[in-house]
């Protein structure tokens, strides 16, 4: 059976990769947005980053323009989050989320439910999963921001004391 380990990625950088080497963190997934109205949740994604990172945490941003509104080059969505946000956590080339060509990742991540029972799609930009290092899936939509009881329940849940 595959995991989503074992799902090939790029990074922002271009280099080919995979999340294997985060299989024994907490990791919080995003599909990010340079141009949304929820863009500045970075800031609480940074936050959470530099809180849980030495206890086994990572946030792991997938840039999409699936919703078109993220930059157009992976060198300026890299500059715009280390720049405007001070962003980091690791950043990974842009996906597709929903449809035809959408992402492996996204294929497997959005077969989870939501808190109201609800899989499938990706609705909005900074949809978020959160993969314990058990493999256990907590999916949270869009309006929930990143440091909502219920995700930092679920990470602090999953961390080491």
């Amino acid at each position: 059976m595959t995991t989503i380990a074992d799902i090939p990625l790029t990074t922002i950088d271009g280099q080919p990769t995979s999340l294997a080497g985060y299989d024994e963190k907490v990791m919080l997934i995003v599909n990010v947005a340079s141009r949304c109205g929820l863009t500045p949740q970075y800031e609480k994604l940074e936050q959470l980053q530099k809180k849980y990172a030495d206890r086994g945490f990572t946030v792991l941003g997938f840039p999409s323009n699936q919703f078109l509104q993220e930059l157009g080059t992976e060198d300026s969505i890299k500059e715009y989050c280390s720049m405007t946000w001070g962003v980091t956590f690791p950043m990974f080339a842009k996906v597709k989320v929903n449809g035809r060509g959408a992402h492996p990742l996204y294929e497997q991540l959005t077969k989870t439910a939501d808190e109201n029972g609800k899989a499938g799609k990706v609705k909005w930009n900074f949809e978020k999963f959160v993969v314990t290092p058990r493999g256990d899936v907590h999916r949270f939509r869009s309006d929930v921001e990143p440091d909502d009881a219920k995700i930092l329940s679920v990470i602090e849940g999953a961390l080491p004391a």
